[in-house]
């Protein structure tokens, strides 16, 4: 599997053709919040939702997203929840969008996460009619819903491509960008810098912005070199591992609580925790004052460390 998607990134990266689609996501729609607001529901309603979770998982699930072949144990396994808490008519709806990826680790069982993810409450905003299909054109705005689970899923390919090789995901990147562009003259939240710090439009800016052009060695150094490595080489793997968390520094120095980088820590801070925790003293100390310096508040995981 492995060689083979490392090849793939080698080839060019063109989009919406036909071949095997990308994505293995499971899709949940949490409609729970709605019977304690005044959008109540009738229990004929619940039929919408249905409609709403088959609708979203045909569009990422079946959609063509890249020129790349997947074979069926290829497909990147991600999960979109979606968290219903207003309904302001009978096609308009407000809550929240959470998004999850993993990655299987190289020569094992093992899966490792990559993005895990929930926008602010009532930040996702969207219409949905249950007899309109979704439609998508990354240059063109048509709903807020379909543009946001584009926008994602490039997003989920970048992340995944550049675990894979160096910039191995940087047309997908591009493609968030110019979804986030179009989507950016709307009255939508998320799609401008100046919405919040935690708008949608950081996880765009943060990966195509030169500056921190060191987030890409991130997830290429922790995954492909780290991770995947573990089984032939665990000391090689671990310095790997510490050179992407010295990227992820790098990066962190640019701009101080980039939305990027905070997430990357959120996901991994436990899985390194586990493999430093028999790591030599000098690895765990490298390891120790690197977070301190990027998020101290998550030095308190490394309590049974003996660094100082």
């Amino acid at each position: 599997m492995f060689k083979k998607l490392l090849m793939l990134l080698m080839m060019s990266a063109f989009f919406m053709v036909g071949f095997a689609q990308e994505f293995r996501c499971g899709v949940n729609i949490n409609y729970q919040k709605l019977q304690s607001t005044t959008q109540q529901y009738e229990t004929g309603d619940i039929k919408i939702f249905e409609t709403m979770k088959r609708a979203v998982e045909d569009f990422v699930n079946n959609r063509h997203w890249t020129n790349l072949e997947f074979e069926q144990n290829e497909k990147l396994d991600c999960s979109i929840n979606i968290i219903l808490s207003q309904r302001t008519s009978a096609t308009d709806f407000g809550g929240q969008i959470s998004i999850q990826l993993r990655r299987p680790v190289y020569n094992s069982n093992y899966t490792s996460g990559i993005l895990n993810y929930m926008e602010g409450n009532n930040d996702f905003l969207f219409s949905f009619n249950e007899s309109q299909p979704l439609e998508f054109d990354a240059n063109t705005f048509y709903d807020n819903l379909s543009s946001t689970l584009a926008f994602y899923c490039y997003i989920m390919l970048g992340m995944y491509f550049d675990s894979f090789g160096p910039n191995g995901g940087e047309a997908f990147f591009e493609m968030a960008r110019t979804i986030a562009q179009s989507a950016s003259s709307t009255a939508y939240k998320g799609w401008k810098s100046s919405d919040s710090q935690k708008a949608r439009y950081w996880f765009m800016e943060n990966h195509t912005n030169s500056a921190y052009e060191a987030l890409h060695s991130v997830y290429y150094y922790y995954y492909r070199l780290g991770l995947d490595m573990m089984t032939k080489d665990q000391p090689s793997a671990r310095q790997n591992i510490i050179q992407s968390l010295k990227y992820l520094q790098q990066v962190h120095k640019k701009r101080s609580n980039l939305l990027s980088v905070t997430q990357f820590l959120d996901v991994n801070i436990a899985e390194i925790v586990s493999i430093f925790t028999p790591a030599p003293a000098e690895e765990q100390k490298e390891i120790y004052f690197i977070i301190k310096d990027i998020s101290p508040i998550n030095v308190s995981k490394f309590k049974d460390w003996k660094v100082n």
